[in-house]
């Protein structure tokens, strides 16, 4: 009897198993689709400037502690992309976004970082300015654990997922808030390479808080000679030098690339609309989109027409 029910307890084992013997001697053993990649270490530099929230490209929102006071300033440290990434969301997106919103943050982020890594191989320091835990804790007070958990979720819900425009990853850039509409990007970059950073209406944007700012300097003689479809300034003429709207929102610390110049009482007036660059994906449209119930995949085909969303190890496979 024993030994019969030894025969019984084999010949189920191999009908359970039969179909998986199968399939491996077909297709080999199967690999899961996203590798875990988002838990690999890389090289990060820390150089103690890790301050406010900003809108993608470098304009102040508000502030963290404005430091990591346990690293001096340059130091090379390894961590998981996973924590590397979460500090720059909660960096660059107000962490109180809808999750849809921040998904489509957390895709563009980790695009934008695998992207640095194949073109740079598997030495890459990734430089970009993050939030450490203690500047989250700093900032959101007891919103802490609230937040931190939410951006865990967001990032571990889109593992692994990148956008491709044909076989290449995308170039993602974001901003915060856009002065009516986005734009193109062969007159930003001067390329037919992105095809997909087209004009894009965000008709919300305009009702913004924040869309219109002003701030006086010191008159000088100048004037703006050109700006492209969207508005965005392209070139501002100072005396007799020629400069980009890009370079003259850097020097004047402007809150966007869309600004008007205009001589008032002895002092040049200088008005801005919307917040950041203006190129890629506007956060606050995309926000407005995730609460009439667009998903993220919504979301980033809105802004990105044109991508392919894949899992990030089937690129970086060719990179090995």
């Amino acid at each position: 009897m024993r030994q019969k029910l030894k025969k019984l307890g084999c010949y189920l084992i191999i009908i359970i198993l039969l179909p998986y013997v199968v399939t491996v001697f077909l297709n080999g053993p199967s690999i899961t689709t996203y590798s875990h990649v988002d838990g690999t270490y890389m090289k990060v530099r820390i150089d103690g400037g890790n301050g406010g929230n900003t809108d993608g490209d470098g304009t102040q929102d508000s502030g963290g502690d404005g430091g990591n006071a346990d690293t001096d300033a340059g130091t090379i440290v390894e961590m998981p992309i996973e924590e590397y990434c979460i500090g720059l969301l909660a960096k660059e997106i107000p962490a109180s976004y809808e999750k849809e919103t921040l998904k489509a943050q957390a895709v563009l982020v980790r695009t934008d970082i695998y992207k640095k890594i194949k073109e740079t191989g598997s030495d890459t320091v990734l430089e970009g300015d993050f939030w450490t835990k203690k500047q989250m804790e700093d900032a959101w007070g007891s919103k802490y654990s609230k937040y931190y958990h939410k951006l865990e979720d967001v990032w571990s819900e889109t593992e692994g997922q990148v956008l491709l425009y044909g076989e290449e990853l995308a170039m993602t850039p974001f901003f915060r808030l856009s002065n009516g509409c986005t734009r193109d990007g062969k007159e930003v970059l001067g390329s037919e390479d992105y095809p997909y950073l087209k004009i894009v209406d965000c008709p919300q944007d305009i009702e913004a808080k924040k869309q219109i700012q002003t701030m006086t300097v010191d008159d000088m003689d100048a004037e703006v000679t050109a700006t492209d479809t969207a508005g965005y300034v392209l070139n501002v003429r100072i005396g007799q030098e020629n400069i980009s709207g890009e370079e003259f929102r850097d020097t004047y610390g402007l809150a966007s690339s869309c600004f008007t110049l205009q001589r008032y009482n002895g002092k040049m007036r200088i008005t801005t609309c919307g917040i950041g660059h203006g190129l890629g994906m506007s956060q606050y449209t995309a926000n407005q989109m995730a609460k009439d119930g667009k998903t993220y995949e919504d979301i980033l085909q809105y802004f990105f027409e044109g991508t392919e969303m894949k899992e990030v190890a089937e690129i970086l496979v060719d990179t090995e």
